[in-house]
This record gives C-alpha cells, sequence and structure tokens, in this order.
C-alpha cells in the first residue's frame, strides 16, 4: 500500500511539473485544448490578436457622443478660414541714386533685383459667391494677393475695397462649392464664453486655439480709429490676422487682428473686431465701394473736474471740445473751443469714443442737432453732418 502511494505521489508531481512548464512555456496548447470556456469564448478577451483592435475600436466613437472639447465647431468653422500672401513691390528709396549712401550704408543701386515683400495672413470666407474678409494690413499695398483653402485648393483674389479706419478689408475669389462660415451676434458674447481662433499661424498651417472672453468693448488702444474689440485669451499669433474668432457653436463673432505682446508672440491678450462692425464694412464696400461715414469738425478731450472747474461748467458728464475747424458743420454752426458736448440728436455722449462713434454713425448731408453746455447756459444747435474725410496715408 506505501509502494503505491509513493508512485501516485511521484505521477502526481511530475503531472504538475509538467503542467507547470506547458502554462508558462506554452500557454496556447492548453487554450487550444478548453474550446468551452465562456469567458474566452465570448467575452471581451478573446483572443490576444483581436484585444488590440477592440481597444483601438472602443477609443473612436461613431458619432462623437460625449466627446468633450470642441471639436464639431472647429469642423463647422474651419474649412472657411483661408490663409492670405500678399505681395507688395519692393520698396524703392529716392536715396537709392547717391553712390555715397550706397557705398557708407550698403544700400543696393538702382538697378539691382529687388525682391517683392511677402506677408502672411489668414480670412475668413463668409459668402457662397466668393466675398472674403480680412485685416487691411495684411493686404495693404498689396500687387498680387493669393488664398489657399484648407482642402488644397488656390486663387488669386481681388480687393474689393478696405477701411483703414477698422483695419477690415474684403476681398473676392472665384470658385466652386466654396465652404462658408455662419455669421454669429457679437452682442450676445459674455464675459467667459468660449472661443475659439483659427488662422495660420506663422505660416506653420491652419490651427485652432481656444480661450474665453476676457473683455468687451476695449477701445482707446490706439490700434484703429474704431475701436470696439473683443478681448480674448485664446492665442493669436502673427498669421492669424484676418482670420476667424468663433463661438463654441462655430458662429463667427470676431476677425481677428491684434495682439498685446513684448516678443511678438502671444501673451494672452488677443483682440479681435466683432462681426457686427465687420459686417456694417462689407455692406458699405458692397453697395458704395467705402465707407461713408459723418463728421463734424471738432477735437475733444476728455471732461477732467480741473477741466469744468476752469471753463465754470456745472456738468462732469460731457465732451469737452478742444478745438473747432474752420469752415467745418460745427464752426458754421456756432460751437467754439470750451463747450461741453453732451448729446447728439437723443444719444447722450461721456467720452470722445462715445462721440466719435455716435458721429460716424450719422449719414453725411443729413442734419442733426447736438446739444452743448457753454458756462452755466445749455445751448441747443442743428449742423448738417458732412462726411469724413479719408485718413491720409503715412
Amino acid at each position: 500500500m506505501r509502494k503505491l502511494w509513493l508512485i501516485f505521489a511521484q505521477t502526481a508531481t511530475v503531472g504538475l511539473a509538467l503542467l507547470f512548464v506547458l502554462s508558462t512555456l506554452k500557454p496556447h496548447w492548453l487554450q487550444s485544448l478548453d474550446h468551452s470556456n465562456p469567458v474566452r469564448g465570448n467575452g471581451n478577451f478573446a483572443s490576444t490578436a483581436a484585444a488590440p483592435l477592440v481597444a483601438r475600436t472602443a477609443a473612436e466613437p461613431a458619432s462623437g457622443v460625449g466627446r468633450a472639447g470642441y471639436s464639431q465647431a472647429a469642423k463647422r468653422a474651419a474649412p472657411a478660414v483661408v490663409s492670405i500672401t500678399a505681395s507688395k513691390p519692393p520698396s524703392r528709396s529716392n536715396d537709392a541714386n547717391d553712390p555715397w549712401l550706397r557705398f557708407h550704408f550698403g544700400q543696393r543701386p538702382p538697378n539691382a533685383a529687388a525682391r517683392p515683400q511677402t506677408g502672411l495672413g489668414s480670412g475668413v470666407i463668409v459668402s457662397a459667391d466668393g466675398y472674403l474678409l480680412t485685416n487691411n494690413h495684411v493686404v495693404e499695398g498689396a500687387s498680387d494677393i493669393e488664398v489657399s483653402l484648407s482642402d488644397g485648393r488656390q486663387a488669386r483674389a481681388t480687393l474689393v475695397g478696405t477701411d483703414p479706419e477698422s483695419d477690415i478689408a474684403l476681398l473676392k475669389i472665384t470658385l466652386d462649392k466654396l465652404p462658408v462660415i455662419r455669421l454669429g451676434n457679437a452682442e450676445d458674447l459674455l464675459v467667459g464664453d468660449v472661443v475659439l481662433a483659427i488662422g495660420n499661424p506663422f505660416n506653420v498651417g491652419q490651427t485652432v486655439t481656444s480661450g474665453i472672453v476676457s473683455a468687451l468693448g476695449r477701445n482707446q488702444l490706439g490700434i484703429n480709429t474704431f475701436e470696439n474689440f473683443i478681448q480674448t485669451d485664446a492665442a493669436i499669433n502673427p498669421g492669424n490676422s484676418g482670420g476667424a474668432l468663433v463661438d463654441a457653436e462655430g458662429s463667427l463673432v470676431g476677425i481677428n487682428t491684434a495682439i498685446f505682446s513684448r516678443s511678438g508672440g502671444s501673451l494672452g491678450i488677443g483682440f479681435a473686431i466683432p462681426i457686427s462692425t465687420a459686417r456694417q464694412v462689407m455692406d458699405a464696400l458692397l453697395s458704395d465701394g467705402q465707407v461713408k461715414r459723418g463728421w463734424i469738425g471738432v477735437q475733444t478731450r476728455e471732461l477732467t473736474p480741473e477741466f469744468a472747474q476752469a471753463f465754470k461748467v456745472p456738468i462732469s458728464a460731457g465732451v469737452l471740445i478742444s478745438g473747432v475747424l474752420a469752415n467745418a458743420p460745427a464752426a458754421n454752426a456756432g460751437l467754439k473751443p470750451g463747450d461741453v458736448l453732451t448729446k447728439v440728436g437723443t444719444q447722450a455722449v461721456q467720452s470722445p469714443a462715445q462721440l466719435l462713434a455716435a458721429v460716424s454713425a450719422l449719414k453725411p448731408l443729413t442734419i442733426t442737432t447736438v446739444s452743448v453746455q457753454r458756462g452755466a447756459q445749455q445751448l441747443e444747435f442743428a449742423l448738417t453732418v458732412a462726411q469724413r474725410p479719408k485718413p491720409q496715408a503715412e
């Protein structure tokens, strides 16, 4: 009996050792022997070869349901955002013919081949007819404008018109089946709303960055004559100018135009022109070929307590008239330096920026009334609005 027990123990030991070796070195031999295991046959781990395929498929939702982020907004807007290459003729200095200057300062001789200047920017297709919005400074002085779409197509653009005072330019291209961005409403934006900036920064290719609306109605920055910027911390860099600022639905709410930067790169302070302003400029350029704004011919300053005391006016809200241009509508109506302008029509004005916006919104050759405080007197003048002169090129 004892002998049989020893034989059984040795046989069991050898069998267990063999099973251990097979499970370690050839586990698939054992798996091929058992086809009845419900976990292996019907579960998620049917085979080692299929596991990566199952995991890879699970990581790609079929419909985007449950996907976090703003991929749908970018998908809607990005096809309508283009890259713009503007070529300008080489600058020629009047001093190029001076041999002394060429010798001492290395200036090129007048017959030397000069390379054209090339600028890069972005634009947004806003019409199926091929109209594009961009910044004036992107295409200013350009002799040739090339537009590249995200689908690889290219076209030469025609300059329809520009408005340097708002930094808006309107271009047109001729291509079929153009993607068109949906126009949003910048007036509905609130500080903290999510926005995406889409453009071609540094010519690396179309890029989407995200951020929030940091502030609204930014002005007196010295960037444009007419300023009502949307401020955002979405990364905007050189090359983004003229590109799209879109909301979380992918609708266009602004045209990216400028950044505050000490290094040339994004520091989280970017500015966009509201789409309402850009659309007004576009409509004016399409109908009249230019933007016609009202003008009354006054120079203004903020009304400070010191100025109010010096001119003996009993009010603290209004715009101080520091100068009146000769033969301008204000001068013809009787306004004088030292008057404090309080209303244009029925609209109250409390800052030079508000006065500029109110007057510019008036149609030239129309008659309006302005209310002023002259010392202790409240006066009202009727004047005929003139057309704002074009800014002189620097």
